[in-house]
């Protein structure tokens, strides 16, 4: 049994690893909540619905935990991903999950302990809930305990976008816990400031916050009472603003309009490449490095890869990956990393959130146009490339895109010296050290080479 530290906080249970499968342990202190809440109907209701990770109840008892009265089984997702990868557009989605779950849990009288965007996991682009544990009964009058970590775990950060025009995601990384309403107000303007939904949300709760160590402001902040129907209203609300929330600036990245930028030939020869791959490989899970739209990775789900989780920092790029993924309803999670910095173990002693690489190691990859980006946008050297790409799959799909190329020619612009060695004959040679070449093949129009490795 392996306890998994993301659920370290949690005194109602814990989530463990047991011969691959992934169970969850209720304590004595947690049973009476989980047996409340169920007798509602509400789990089976939002389980039925798609919105929370089904359950079995397995077992009453665990070895070596006299404190456990119950163990659930939940079916294992295909990759976890953190609030700080997930485009922006992802985010909004897990909000108005979250606040959907809640408004439906208060008609059954029962509240959502907390509001930590942790809680929510996507499969593809659908947001599902997955904490079982955060559910007890509501108690009349009772203020909305989670609302302070609701804004600085997704409203904030939607707020930074929509207003700002500004990503939230090295923040957030940086800042676990979400953006701070005092960083935000900061930001802000005066004619943001004053309207009454930041006002309400953001300044007047920053403002609180910093009055909360006074004589009396905790005493009367703990005596205040809201009925549920103003309870309902406000969390109704907000889910509305939360719904109108659009990111600003997006089409205005590098890359937003990348599929626009290739021509058609030369992007059907890529696709027909990627979709030959994927049918001799059947990679269960494929990471896509540089996914930008998701237009390979549609192509390898097409072509019967289990699911594919695409990488990349643009985010323009990313908002379109992620609506192509929730328009066609595909196995597609698109997410934002930056591959030269890729998100580290986090947290609590360093365990609490997995770094990219512990999250299970794709079957196939495909690096169709990131190699020259990293070794020359951002000076790591050729051969260092080489060797992380062919050690993060056992097959995958390289682009070497040579310095003649027209879209790529600003970033060798004035570097040839220091660059030398980037040439294709190198880069075959220090391929060809550690995997072997199944198949190249150069895409008319430009000079670009597609390789694909293997090193099984």
């Amino acid at each position: 049994m392996i306890r998994d530290p993301a659920s370290l906080r949690d005194p109602a249970g814990f989530v463990f690893h047991e011969q691959g499968r992934v169970r969850r342990a209720v304590t004595e202190y947690g049973l009476p909540h989980v047996r409340a809440v169920r007798a509602t109907g509400l789990i089976d209701r939002l389980i039925a619905a798609g919105r929370l990770l089904p359950e079995d109840e397995i077992a009453t008892r665990l070895d070596g935990h006299p404190e456990v009265r119950l163990v659930l089984e939940h079916p294992r997702l295909p990759f976890v991903s953190y609030p700080y990868e997930w485009p922006v557009r992802a985010l909004r989605a897990a909000a108005l999950l979250h606040l959907d779950i809640q408004l439906e849990a208060l008609d059954a009288g029962v509240m959502l302990t907390d509001a930590s965007a942790y809680n929510v996991q996507f499969v593809g682009a659908r947001p599902v809930f997955i904490d079982h544990l955060a559910f007890r009964p509501y108690i009349e009058g009772e203020l909305w305990a989670g609302h302070r970590q609701f804004c600085e775990q997704f409203l904030h950060p939607l707020l930074l976008q929509s207003l700002l025009g500004v990503g939230f995601h090295e923040w957030y990384r940086g800042r676990l816990d979400g953006i701070a309403g005092e960083d935000l107000a900061r930001l802000l303007r005066w004619r943001h400031k004053l309207q009454w939904k930041v006002l309400a949300n953001v300044v007047l709760p920053a403002r609180l916050q910093r009055l909360a160590g006074r004589p009396g402001v905790e005493r009367r902040i703990s005596r205040a009472r809201m009925p549920r129907a103003g309870l309902r209203e406000m969390l109704s609300s907000l889910r509305r603003w939360v719904a109108r929330l659009e990111p600003r600036g997006l089409e205005l990245t590098t890359w937003a309009a990348y599929d626009r930028m290739v021509p058609e030939s030369e992007s059907q020869a890529i696709v027909a490449f990627v979709e030959e791959f994927v049918r001799r490989v059947a990679p269960r899970l494929l990471w896509d490095l540089g996914c930008n739209a998701g237009r390979h990775g549609e192509a390898a789900l097409a072509a019967g890869a289990g699911y594919v989780v695409g990488l990349d920092s643009d985010s323009g790029a990313l908002d379109r990956a992620f609506t192509r993924a929730e328009d066609r309803r595909l196995g597609l999670l698109p997410l934002f990393v930056d591959l030269v910095n890729p998100p580290p173990n986090q947290g609590w002693r360093g365990t609490e959130r997995d770094s990219l690489a512990a999250r299970g190691r794709p079957d196939g990859v495909l690096a169709i146009a990131v190699v020259h980006h990293i070794a020359i946008a951002r000076n790591v050297p050729l051969d260092e490339v080489v060797a992380w790409l062919t050690t993060l799959a056992p097959e995958g799909v390289i682009g070497f895109v040579p310095h003649t190329d027209g879209r790529a020619r600003a970033l060798f612009r004035g570097r040839e010296e220091i660059f030398h060695d980037y040439t294709f004959e190198n880069f075959v040679s220090l391929l060809s050290a550690r995997a072997r070449i199944v198949r190249q093949q150069f895409i008319p129009g430009g000079g670009r080479a597609l390789i694909w490795f293997s090193t099984r």
